[in-house]
């Protein structure tokens, strides 16, 4: 058996992928809204049998009251996208209906009537749920989309557009199967509806927004990209998510040509980056993009690659090549001048972790100065990996129990 085939069944093995029957939980039924008083942060003990050194979720995950104190999630953030709070300072939304009969005028107690309210809001669930979507789902600012304890499903239709907003927070959904949506009409607000002219089958996208911030979701198998941050998106963080099974991964900036991207900044930490994937894990363009204590496994074509002098400081990952001797290169960029202009580009390659084969082609300037708009957090060794990675994707978190 080839290298890549025993580390790759190893990590495997110990990547949380499980989508069985959660306990219910006790909530209010329909469209009830509560607020929820919760405890102020605090320390969470020192049980190192729990604790992984992975920030994120060493800061909630050992608390087996986290359905109670599901807003601490928001004090939890890293990277870029750090000061999202998302619904923290708004009630508790409960979903009880999977239905989107019409996008024009959603059902109070669908997800669609949820995250349109002008309100902050947390928005939960009260039982397992498959959704799916007759238009994209447009979401209003100060959102959270928590899936903790349910197995919730976004598939098989259109999927989600964070567009024109701030303070998105999207943990605990498995995304998958997304489809191009119509032209249609959709209502994005209480008070307001919009012609919509489609979307292109993103399982997230991401458009002139900022404080964002997509952790522990499974994403696979949509018609275009798994998320899309473009548009001036910026202060973005992407975490502790599992992908597997698609060719177009990630697209970070419009196009060569949209210079608002030149502000972009996004941090994609702690993912796993599973089989079937062929490349854009991500595509960057122009920007700071910080990619750090990811694994990676034998991509298709490349990893990680980009155009028009994006700036990429990648820290503590791990690469696994694949077998073929044709994918062994980590980066690919794509430039009409060639070396001649991307041998300016500064992409490094700091702490990385490169088996069976994998190099990472740097480029451009090596000085801490040159990466300081590209640094968002302090990577943890490449070696502790193997323990931080069973916990990407969703979690199966059940009621009383640390998660």
């Amino acid at each position: 058996m080839s290298a890549f085939s025993l580390f790759a069944i190893l990590i495997l093995w110990h990547v949380t992928f499980t989508f069985s029957v959660r306990p219910t939980m006790k909530m209010l039924e329909g469209d009830q809204r509560t607020s929820m008083k919760e405890k102020p942060r605090r320390s969470l003990g020192s049980d190192s049998s729990c604790r992984t050194g992975n920030p994120i979720d060493d800061c909630w995950r050992c608390d087996p009251d986290w359905e109670t104190n599901r807003k601490i999630l928001a004090d939890c953030a890293i990277g870029f996208g750090r000061n999202a709070i998302g619904g923290r300072d708004g009630e508790i939304y409960v979903v009880s209906y999977p239905n989107d009969d019409d996008p024009m005028n959603p059902k109070p107690g669908t997800l669609r009537h949820a995250v349109i309210q002008e309100d902050p809001l947390w928005i939960i669930f009260d039982r397992d749920m498959i959704i799916r979507l007759k238009q994209e789902l447009v979401m209003n600012s100060y959102k959270t989309i928590d899936g903790r304890g349910f197995n919730i499903q976004i598939a098989s239709g259109p999927c989600i557009t964070i567009e024109n907003v701030t303070n998105i927070i999207i943990h605990g959904i498995y995304v998958h199967e997304c489809m191009p949506a119509t032209k249609g009409l959709v209502r994005v607000t209480p008070q307001v509806y919009e012609l919509r002219s489609g979307s292109d089958g993103d399982g997230i996208s991401v458009f002139a927004s900022r404080d964002v911030w997509i952790d522990h979701c499974t994403l696979a198998s949509c018609h275009d990209g798994l998320i899309d941050v473009i548009y001036g998106s910026t202060a973005i963080t992407i975490s502790n998510n599992y992908m597997l099974s698609h060719n177009e991964v990630m697209l970070m900036g419009h196009s060569d040509d949209f210079l608002p991207d030149k502000s972009m900044q996004v941090t994609i930490a702690f993912n796993y980056f599973g089989e079937g994937l062929v490349q854009r894990m991500p595509r960057c363009r122009h920007g700071y993009f910080h990619i750090v204590n990811n694994v990676y496994t034998g991509w298709k074509m490349y990893a990680i690659g980009g155009s028009a002098n994006p700036t990429i400081n990648s820290q503590g990952n791990v690469f696994v090549a694949s077998d073929s001797n044709f994918t062994k290169e980590v980066t690919k960029r794509d430039s009409q001048l060639g070396y001649s202009e991307w041998k300016k580009w500064n992409w490094r390659s700091e702490g990385d972790l490169l088996l069976n084969g994998a190099f990472f082609r740097a480029s451009g300037q090596d000085t801490p100065s040159s990466y300081t708009k590209a640094s968002s957090m302090v990577a943890r060794p490449a070696s502790l990996l193997t323990t931080i990675i069973p916990s990407s994707g969703v979690l199966s978190c059940q009621k009383g129990s640390q998660c």
